[in-house]
């Protein structure tokens, strides 16, 4: 007897151990550069969360909502971010996306100006040079402020000014006009101050969705449980963020260069601003409401027109969010 138990260690230990299960590499395209609203997805990664479920995750920094809505509805990408109205401008362009989690539930966008430019308000707008990158939401969707605003869309002029150029571009006069996400208030007005002008479009009744986690819909169908997993992953470390934002915010810095601490800080107490709507709170954080998405998708084919129309509810999913999780309307410094 032991001799065999001798014999089975023996063969134990020369049959090798069965193979480890390769991470699958997975792609996040962003909207723009790495700032606090992207702080999560570095988090969860940092903690080996996504790892842990078998995902080995690569972040992209994007160039605009409009090249991640066509890179991951190509299957250049799984998953991306991108403001919702313009993914669903793809959509009907062809582009397979598929939306799962709402991160703004309202829109972040927003136009800033020099009351000393001339400008007091949208009205003012016409003949003036807004600068902004030429994938960005604003531009992509600036027909639709312009016919809410009341003005003519043809009655401005686009400079491309890059991400992270933009206040530099408005101090020096280069443009009369920037937008940004509203996340990015502070800073202007730390830098303008009272004579900082400007109007989120929200204001003029524009509130669609804004930045969405976007998947590919060939992808999903055929991953469905990685991709519930990443969702889940994801929310779960918004609601981490909420809580205590400080450790994300290191995960963010630890990997993205060029970023001010305490910008980020008070670009985060935006955001949580942002992301908090009825539904979010009481439902699931990241929400996305079905009658909100047939408004959004009702102003895009109004004021942008589709080139293919398309049932809204192939654009969205919120089966994949954990309703255990909800947005702390609580944390939202008002």
């Amino acid at each position: 007897m032991k001799a065999l138990r001798i014999a089975g260690l023996a063969l134990a230990l020369v049959v090798p151990a069965a193979p480890c299960v390769a991470a699958e590499s997975v792609n996040l395209i962003l909207n723009w550069t790495p700032t606090a609203d992207h702080s999560p997805f570095y988090y969860a990664k940092s903690q080996g969360w996504y790892e842990k479920a078998g995902i080995d995750l690569t972040i992209e920094v994007g160039k605009g909502s409009g090249v991640s809505s066509l890179k991951v509805g190509s299957g250049g990408s799984p998953f991306g971010i991108a403001d919702l109205a313009t993914a669903l401008v793809a959509k009907s362009k062809g582009a397979d996306v598929v939306a799962l989690m709402s991160i703004y539930a309202n829109t972040g966008q927003t136009f800033y100006w020099l009351k000393s430019y001339g400008v007091n308000g949208p009205k003012d707008f016409p003949n003036h040079k807004i600068g902004n990158p030429p994938g960005d939401a604003s531009r992509v969707m600036w027909p639709a402020f312009a016919k809410a605003a009341g003005i003519a869309p043809d009655s401005v002029s686009f400079v491309n000014v890059g991400p992270t150029a933009k206040i530099a571009a408005l101090k020096s006069h280069t443009v009369d006009i920037i937008s940004d996400f509203y996340n990015e208030h502070d800073l202007k007005v730390i830098e303008f101050g009272a004579d900082l002008g400007y109007v989120n479009w929200k204001d003029i009744g524009l509130n669609p969705y804004g930045n969405s986690l976007i998947v590919n819909g060939a992808y999903l169908a055929k991953n469905p449980k990685l991709v519930e997993e990443f969702v889940k992953i994801s929310q779960k470390a918004y609601a981490a963020c909420v809580a205590d934002v400080a450790p994300c915010l290191k995960a963010l810095l630890d990997q993205a260069s060029g970023l001010d601490k305490e910008n980020q800080q008070r670009q985060w107490e935006r955001i949580k601003f942002l992301m908090t709507d009825e539904f979010t709170t009481t439902k699931a954080l990241g929400w996305i409401d079905a009658e909100r998405m047939k408004k959004d998708y009702e102003l895009v084919q109004t004021y942008l027109g589709m080139e293919k129309p398309f049932d809204v509810n192939t654009a969205f999913s919120v089966k994949m969010l954990d309703q255990a999780i909800k947005m702390d309307a609580s944390k939202v410094k008002r």
